[in-house]
């Protein structure tokens, strides 16, 4: 089925999400939409979807306007879309959840849970799948779960298939076995979507490129392009992608984590006996599928997490059960991995934001009162220093955009006399030139002898950071391997694989 977007516009309030957009996706082609966070990808296809009505344009299947009045039109009409953030009810089986809104009943109105089941093995084994039917969503893995979506998708006959950012919770295993997926679906005369802003990806599995930018389409490329030239476009200028970094002159040890565990609200243990070390000097990733514990262990060195056991120390002094005052009066940077929520406070100013955890004591506050003009001095020389695009330093920060937003943030942590640096998603929704800035900074705080904890879950991103890495799969240490370890090495810790022994042996020779 052909697809064709004409001049799609879609505002939200004065902002233009989507501006005049022009996409046309050919039968049996894997068309790429390339773009940062935040450029307008998912708009549209939400649009595409039915999830949002244009102001402008038109939808064309086969040359036949289209008009959605929600998604139920849309897959009525052929389209499917398998969303980043699965729409699965965990405690239902996988037949269950492939009929959920397309219910067909027999024998006096029972729902034909045989059919869906069959339904399900038809199409698993069309493809490869090796789905269970009767499997509860909740028992499968992350990459498993994907499948089940696009099962969903393909029983209610999708000629047109929306991925959006589809391998941002899998592993690299698990994205090279969906892009053999998206390959057969292509093979088949299916029509994809991809969405992403992968770069490698993008050249691996697509046959055309259109480039958004701030909401309109700013090029077209053909995976034959270079990193670079991508990149280039989605920024509008030249880039470097590769990350300079000599070789880590790595000091004594300065943060010692022992059997560290973590309970949530519902007592379950979601960091299970953590043991790590990280040295002045060096860049220690701690590298995982979303979800794993990564998030609550650096909140449990921050002081966040009320219920921890073990120990963590920082050159010698305890962190654990210190308040995220004094564990940030000790010399502990912390950019968290939701900026907004945890990292800024949008109504209030740059400079605001840039002594929000200096606000007690010289040179912003004397005597109980806010020195203004030290407020004001600092913060325009580190908005020079971190390059803070803005029309002033008074500017609300919740105007910037992503990377600007995260550079306050990178300035307020990196502006105090630290002794440990935790970066939690440092680069995440921002742009690629930004992610260019952002990367150097933190390299530069490790070559000050600064020992730096990396969390990411964007796999390129860990190797070209990291010296030692740390991958985690349900709450614990698979194991710790140098930052040289291959991509398939890593992808199989992800999933929960120890290391070989000449890893983890490499690893413990770096470490000394």
């Amino acid at each position: 089925m052909k697809l064709e977007l004409r001049g799609i516009t879609k505002r939200f309030g004065a902002l233009v999400a989507n501006d005049h957009i022009d996409l046309v996706v050919e039968p049996g082609e894997i068309h790429c939409l390339l773009g940062e966070n935040g450029a307008g990808k998912s708009t549209l296809m939400n649009v595409l979807y039915g999830l949002y009505h244009a102001e402008e344009g038109e939808i064309l299947l086969d040359d036949v306007v289209q008009h959605f009045a929600g998604p139920g039109d849309a897959m009525a009409a052929g389209i499917g879309m398998v969303h980043q953030h699965f729409m699965l009810i965990p405690v239902f089986t996988v037949a269950e959840n492939v009929m959920l809104g397309h219910e067909e009943t027999r024998f006096g109105g029972r729902l034909d849970l045989a059919g869906a089941r069959a339904k399900v093995r038809e199409i698993s084994a069309r493809f490869g799948f090796d789905v269970d039917p009767d499997a509860l969503v909740d028992d499968l893995p992350v990459g498993v779960q994907q499948r089940v979506e696009i099962i969903k998708a393909l029983s209610r006959d999708a000629k047109v298939l929306v991925f959006d950012e589809p391998t941002a919770v899998l592993t690299p295993q698990e994205t090279d076995e969906l892009m053999a997926i998206m390959r057969q679906l292509k093979a088949g005369g299916t029509s994809i979507v991809f969405i992403t802003h992968k770069l490698r990806e993008v050249r691996e599995v697509a046959d055309r490129i259109t480039v958004i930018r701030h909401g309109k389409v700013v090029g077209e490329a053909q995976p034959t392009a270079t990193n670079a030239e991508l990149a280039s476009l989605m920024v509008g200028r030249a880039v470097e992608l590769t990350v300079q970094k000599s070789p880590a002159q790595p000091g004594d040890r300065a943060l010692v984590v022992e059997n560290l565990s973590v309970l949530d609200a519902n007592g379950h243990r979601v960091v299970d006996s953590v043991s790590l070390d990280v040295r002045a000097g060096e860049i220690l990733a701690i590298a995982g599928v979303q979800g794993n514990g990564q998030t609550e262990l650096t909140e449990a060195i921050l002081g966040l997490q009320p219920h921890v056991t073990g120990t963590i120390t920082l050159d010698g002094r305890s962190l654990r059960g210190a308040s995220v005052r004094d564990v940030l009066d000790s010399g502990v940077g912390f950019v968290p991995e939701d900026r907004n929520e945890d990292g800024l406070v949008g109504a209030f100013t740059i400079a605001e934001n840039l002594m929000l955890d200096r606000s007690e004591g010289a040179p912003f506050v004397r005597g109980g009162t806010l020195q203004l003009g030290a407020v004001q001095r600092f913060a325009e020389e580190k908005s020079a220093e971190f390059d803070v695009r803005s029309q002033g330093v008074g500017t609300p920060v919740g105007r910037l955009s992503g990377g600007n937003q995260q550079k306050v943030v990178l300035a307020r942590e990196l502006s105090r006399e630290l002794r440990l640096f935790v970066a939690a998603q440092p680069t995440r929704g921002i742009d690629v030139g930004s992610i260019e800035f952002v990367h150097k900074r933190i390299v530069a705080t490790r070559d000050e002898g600064i020992p730096v904890i990396v969390v990411s879950t964007e796999l390129d991103e860990v190797v070209a950071l990291a010296d030692r890495i740390a991958v985690m799969y349900r709450g614990g240490i698979v194991g710790i391997v140098p930052g040289s370890t291959s991509r398939d090495v890593l992808g199989l810790m992800m999933a929960g694989e120890a290391p070989t022994d000449h890893a983890a042996t490499a690893a413990e020779g770096v470490a000394r």
